[in-house]
């Protein structure tokens, strides 16, 4: 019995940190994953080529809304939020993303933390690390319900 209430305390707790809340754990502060997607996989934030600073404000617009990246390449994002709402950075196909937006209209609170995304309290910072595997068009977007469908998007050029 108690074996198994720790383990429900250690899913709940593992949990715990997704949209709507400020200072999630960053892929810097825990093991990388391996895992394959279409759109890359997390990064080694001891291996990023390079630093993209990301901007999101109010008016549902992200700066620089567009980034040139080579196949191959791990970037880190440094993802600030100069609005007084809550926003996200979460990169993927346009199909995932358009799909994680309904939901989120759905399930507004909805409780995740996955390596291609950081969500952001107003006036803070947060840092993504990801590495582009792949050649092609990749996007990124907040999938905060509304911002999405308001044009709170931005594209990723990942070139050979």
């Amino acid at each position: 019995m108690i074996r198994l209430l720790a383990v429900a305390v250690s899913l709940v707790a593992g949990m715990a940190w997704g949209h709507g809340d400020a200072g999630h754990a960053t892929n810097e502060m825990r093991p990388v994953s391996t895992e394959e997607t279409a759109f890359g996989r997390e990064g080694n934030p001891k291996k990023a080529a390079r630093t993209v600073r990301v901007s999101m404000a109010d008016t549902m617009r992200f700066t620089p809304s567009e980034v040139k990246i080579k196949r191959g390449e791990t970037i880190r994002f440094v993802v600030r939020n100069s609005g007084k709402l809550m926003h996200e950075m979460v990169i993927g196909t346009m199909a995932d993303l358009k799909q994680h937006a309904e939901l989120m209209k759905k399930h507004p609170g909805m409780v995740h933390d996955e390596p291609h995304m950081a969500h952001v309290a107003p006036a803070k910072t947060e840092t993504l690390v990801w590495q582009f595997t792949k050649a092609g068009t990749f996007y990124f977007g907040c999938l905060e319900p509304g911002h999405f469908d308001a044009g709170m998007i931005g594209t990723v050029e990942v070139v050979e």
